[in-house]
């Protein structure tokens, strides 16, 4: 995996702090639905991450058990350790973890008492149930960035035929999610996709 180097302030470590809990306010459907905009935030804009670097902290995330939000501490890790050590590395998980669970946190909690409270309303019902075609496009559009990088059709068919395969099974049968994963895993181990 290739890396960078970088010199970071004390503005910029606030920049990925605010950067972060500003998404977090944003992050409906979870915080993979705003993987776009931090791929735009730490690889487009800054360049503090290397594209390698984005779609492996999600890739290890989401294969690592535990919960998917794990990325966004890799992603904090590694902007960390291009501009330093071990030290900084763990100074990015801290800003990038504080910053996108502290506020979304709250909001949480305090919207969800809220919400509690006048369930009866029918504009609380409406919203909730508004909220399932934002969150489904904004995973649609985290896919679409992940899969770009393998547009050439000549040499990554496999890859999309697999995809393909995996999405059909997933909606026509009741076939559990891991024997997916596993097949996958076992056709890249092959070196097939």
């Amino acid at each position: 995996m290739d890396t960078l180097t970088l010199t970071l302030t004390w503005q910029d470590w606030l920049h990925l702090f605010t950067h972060y809990a500003t998404l977090s306010l944003l992050a409906v459907g979870g915080a993979i639905t705003t993987a776009p905009d931090m791929h735009r935030f730490l690889v487009d804009q800054q360049h503090w991450l290397t594209d390698s670097q984005f779609n492996s902290s999600i890739a290890i995330a989401q294969a690592a058990p535990g919960p998917n939000v794990l990325f966004i501490a890799l992603m904090g890790f590694n902007v960390g350790l291009n501009a330093g050590g071990i030290g900084t590395a763990l100074w990015g998980v801290l800003l990038s973890m504080t910053g996108i669970m502290l506020p979304c946190s709250l909001l949480t909690f305090f919207a969800a008492r809220w919400g509690r409270a006048n369930n009866g309303w029918r504009s609380v019902r409406a919203f909730k149930q508004g909220m399932a075609p934002i969150v489904i496009a904004l995973l649609v559009a985290t896919g679409w960035l992940l899969g770009s990088t393998h547009h050439n059709l000549a040499t990554d068919w496999p890859l999309w035929l697999t995809t393909l395969a995996a999405t059909l099974l997933v909606w026509r049968t009741k076939l559990h999610l891991l024997w997916l994963l596993g097949t996958g895993a076992a056709l890249g181990a092959l070196g097939w996709i």
